[in-house]
């Protein structure tokens, strides 16, 4: 993988021994973990779109029965 960057950014980074590497390989690793958790979070509001009109009572026997089985 390749990045482009300006001239005087190059010269920059160079002047203050930044390697790129590194700092994109974290940038990127940040940006896949907060579209993960966007998208898990989407999943959960529409989750409870649906289960919304189960009663908290509901959920736990539901719960219970499930633990009794095993």
């Amino acid at each position: 993988m390749s990045a482009k960057t300006l001239r005087e950014l190059k010269e920059l980074m160079d002047k203050y021994g930044i390697k790129p590497g590194s700092i994109i390989r974290r940038a990127l690793e940040e940006e896949v973990r907060k579209r993960i958790l966007e998208e898990i979070e989407a999943e959960a509001k529409e989750l409870n779109k649906k289960v919304s009109h189960i009663s908290d009572e509901e959920i736990a026997r539901i719960i219970r029965e499930g633990r009794e089985r095993r």
